[in-house]
């Protein structure tokens, strides 16, 4: 194509940028000023993307899946492109390439797991198993149509990124994507660092969690504040309250279809949306040493596995543990 075509005259799509509130991610940080001070390894404890699906191979998908599976088919573009979203720093201008500048930055800046044993400590890769998903029994990934007996493809996949940049220097960013999940959702959530709770280590139970800023891009776009409000009473007792946004109710009208906006801008010759070459490099690069660790490897390979209608792997669960953190239920 490169032959063919300029760089600047190719669009390359990914329906997930052009989801609502993915575009609000920079709206959100830097036109609002009680966010962006925040916005870092100060006071940003942990960061998690997740994509949940409660679908399986259904249409056919076995063939096309068992070759790809979850890191290649959703991590690589969708879920990277909202992490760039949610690390990059202030653009010069709202140009395509002022954004897309910034955006390449942080996938240069990913610590690559380039070792099998990087690998084995920060990637849990998984299959289902038959289970129940909305009361109805499904079979398992290995016995979907289509789908290798003994695949060794993940249906699940849980990693733990750092980005090595000044702002974001020992937060982890959490990422999962899985099939046959409880529900169908995708969400980003801001995990904000405790405050001192010395006033209240008096009080029964402390201060239930800390702040958490959720972005929810699909099915129900909207974004929610967790804070800890005082229960009316004579005693003081606190739990968590949300302040909710939801774009349906707010504005009066559904969000238009991410093609919709994306087929536009191309038509437009806007392409903010769309990823440039080096950001689709930048993103192989880091999947690349991850699939090779795994197929590639001489350590034995290492396959867990979750019932469907399940929130995943215990495996994943401990990769959170092993920094005192859990995965936010959705």
């Amino acid at each position: 194509m490169s032959k063919t075509f300029r760089e600047r005259d190719t669009y390359r799509i990914d329906h997930y940028l052009g989801k609502e509130t993915a575009q609000n991610i920079m709206v959100l940080r830097f036109a609002n000023a009680i966010f962006e001070p925040l916005w870092n390894n100060r006071c940003i404890e942990q960061i998690q993307i997740t994509c949940s699906e409660n679908l399986g191979m259904e249409g056919g998908r076995g063939a096309y899946y068992d070759s790809a599976g979850a890191m290649r088919d959703m991590v690589q573009n969708h879920l990277l492109q909202l992490l760039s979203l949610v690390a990059m720093e202030p653009p010069t201008d709202l140009s395509a390439d002022g954004v897309r500048d910034e955006k390449v930055k942080v996938l240069r800046s990913l610590r690559q797991w380039d070792t099998p044993e990087l690998v084995a400590d920060n990637v849990v890769r998984a299959q289902y198993i038959a289970g129940h998903v909305d009361g109805e029994n499904v079979v398992g990934y290995r016995e979907e149509d289509r789908v290798d007996p003994e695949s060794m493809t993940e249906s699940y996949v849980a990693m733990r990124v750092l980005v090595d940049t000044w702002r974001w220097s020992g937060v982890p960013f959490y990422v999962r994507m899985g099939k046959q999940l409880p529900k169908k959702a995708t969400e980003i959530s801001i995990h904000f660092k405790e405050p001192p709770t010395v006033l209240f280590n008096a009080l029964s139970g402390g201060v239930p969690g800390g702040n958490v800023l959720v972005i929810r891009i699909q099915p129900d776009e909207g974004i929610s504040l967790r804070m800890v409000s005082k229960i009316p009473g004579s005693s003081l007792r606190m739990e968590p309250v949300k302040m909710d946004f939801h774009y349906a109710t707010s504005f009066g009208k559904g969000s238009p279809e991410a093609y919709e906006r994306l087929l536009l801008d191309s038509m437009a010759g806007d392409a903010t949306l769309f990823a440039r070459r080096d950001e689709v490099e930048e993103a192989w690069k880091f999947i690349d040493h991850i699939h090779h660790a795994w197929h590639q490897s001489k350590l034995p390979p290492v396959m867990s596995e979750y019932v469907a209608g399940t929130w995943g792997p215990k495996e994943a669960d401990d990769l959170l543990g092993k920094n005192g953190h859990k995965w936010r239920r959705l």
